[in-house]
């Protein structure tokens, strides 16, 4: 027998007990595990003939003087006294699950907090419609738009639309969790878990780069670290940067692969008087002065294939302004490419040393560039197993989150709630306690989330008002699969409870 086998079996479920082993009911794999032993996610175990949730409740400290953020209870270690002045929250991190589905939150927590009765619906849920948003500070192609991103050589989803700046993957989905192989839904699985608990992993684009993204930190594309994402557009550089550049030098073009700049025919130039020079782009001209297409999207200046900027000019025209010895400054977007040059007796440009009176220019361009880092967004829906574990009637759940009523937060951090059907929300990882979130080999993830409301509210639509309990009191006797409770210190920023929402009446 395998080490595998011995700590749990997935068959169907029968009895409770089966032999030595317990049956666990957190997820639908139910597995049977031995004592002292984990299951298949290892998130819950078998310890002293019962199962538990392996990892510590977090609990968060809200402290008033603190301007309303959250913070780890007194700073340190909490010793179990349930008697405390300070606010506690109740996270979903090591709360357990409403899984299957029927029955209430482990954790359904009462507080006044500034004269309002609230309660926190607390659980963990388990997400099988979730997905990963990543997004990648960086002006160099990595990929077409919608190529297919692998992990360990499988399909975990694909590039989307790049944004200003930044590079875009959309990863997970439910396709990709349960519509391809097993090992497909196993990789990503472990993929987005990986990501949305702040890890590294290595990407590679079908007919692009190799890119190591973690959140928070600066990709690496084609084993090369990101620094800096760009100041703007070429357009948008010169617009930001002519008045620097006049009387230094005559002819100022900024290379980018979206919106290439040239500063005599922008307008920005031609507010400050700048005179013509005779310059050709080749390229699509858009507007005076901004110009598409000059290169195929690339890994050299301004996110373009080009390693010499020259191979966008065309020849110059002496009739509009151009002449021997007129200088000329090429630079890219993030101020990591420049070059200097002079047109010759031919008006040909000649790379001339970089003279000193433009270096404060490009050092501009670079100190207004912000780093380059990964954001990841986990984006789930919340379906069944969670709006059940509020109420009876779950779609009243839907209109209380839609209405504003309820505030959704993930482990204590804020979350963006998409209009329209649904309680689809996404939420920046970063923002949230280091190893939130789990798995279940179903595939799929497993995020902290509560829900906060008024009391009067939560009656109205239909909770388990007899289920409501204290904080004092979830701490002191804990719930059906708590093990111990731990205090968590959040990220800086993270604000509770949202007393200016949740005072205002609204119909219900």
């Amino acid at each position: 027998m395998s080490e595998l086998s011995e700590r749990f079996e997935t068959h169907d479920p029968g009895e409770a007990k089966a032999g030595e082993k317990l049956r666990c009911d957190a997820c639908p794999v139910m597995c049977y595990i031995a004592e002292g032993r984990t299951g298949a996610c290892d998130r819950y175990g078998n310890f002293g003939g019962r199962i538990v949730r392996c990892d510590a409740v977090a609990v968060l400290d809200y402290r008033v003087e603190n301007g309303g953020e959250v913070v780890p209870l007194a700073s340190e270690e909490w010793d179990g006294n349930p008697v405390n002045r300070a606010r506690r929250f109740v996270s979903g991190i090591g709360a357990g699950t409403t899984y299957p589905d029927f029955k209430p939150a482990p954790f359904i927590v009462s507080q006044e907090v500034e004269g309002v009765d609230l309660v926190t619906v607390v659980t963990e849920g388990i997400f099988s419609y979730c997905g990963v948003k990543v997004k990648i500070d960086t002006d160099r192609h990595i990929g077409p738009e919608t190529a297919t991103v692998f992990s360990q050589g499988e399909p975990v989803g694909h590039v989307t639309t790049a944004e200003y700046g930044s590079q875009m993957l959309s990863l997970g989905g439910v396709r990709h969790l349960t519509g391809g192989s097993k090992s497909e839904g196993r990789v990503t699985c472990d993929t987005m878990l990986a990501l949305c608990n702040k890890q590294a992993v290595e990407l590679s684009i079908d007919g692009g780069s190799t890119v190591v993204v973690q959140a928070g930190q600066p990709p690496v594309i084609d084993g090369r670290a990101e620094h800096r994402m760009r100041v703007g557009c070429g357009s948008a550089t010169i617009g930001m940067f002519a008045t620097q550049w006049k009387d230094l030098v005559d002819e100022v073009v900024v290379v980018d692969d979206h919106i290439t700049g040239v500063v005599s025919e922008h307008q920005a130039g031609k507010v400050i008087g700048w005179p013509d020079t005779g310059i050709k782009i080749i390229g699509r001209r858009s507007t005076p002065g901004r110009y598409f297409k000059v290169s195929e999207p690339g890994l050299g200046w301004g996110g373009t294939t080009l390693t010499d900027p020259l191979e966008i000019l065309g020849p110059w025209n002496q009739k509009k302004g151009a002449r021997p010895g007129l200088s000329l400054l090429m630079v890219s977007t993030t101020g990591e490419q420049f070059a200097y040059f002079e047109l010759d007796d031919g008006l040909v440009p000649v790379e001339k040393p970089f003279p000193d009176r433009l270096r404060k220019s490009v050092d501009l361009i670079e100190d207004n560039c912000e780093p380059a880092l990964c954001t990841v967004l986990f984006m789930g829906g919340a379906g069944g197993s969670l709006r059940a574990g509020v109420t009876e009637n779950p779609v009243n759940l839907t209109r209380s989150v839609q209405g504003l009523r309820t505030y959704v937060t993930c482990g204590g951090a804020p979350v963006y709630i998409w209009p329209g059907g649904g309680i689809t929300l996404m939420v920046d990882v970063m923002r949230l306690p280091d190893n939130a979130f789990g798995y279940v080999p179903t595939p799929a993830l497993v995020a902290p989330i509560e829900f906060t409301l008024r009391r009067d509210h939560y009656e109205a639509l239909g909770g388990y008002a007899s289920q409501v309990r204290s904080v004092e009191d979830v701490l002191a006797a804990g719930g059906e699969y708590f093990n111990e409770r731990t205090a968590t210190a959040a990220p800086a920023g993270n604000t509770w409870p949202p007393l200016a929402q949740l005072r205002r009446e609204r119909p219900q």
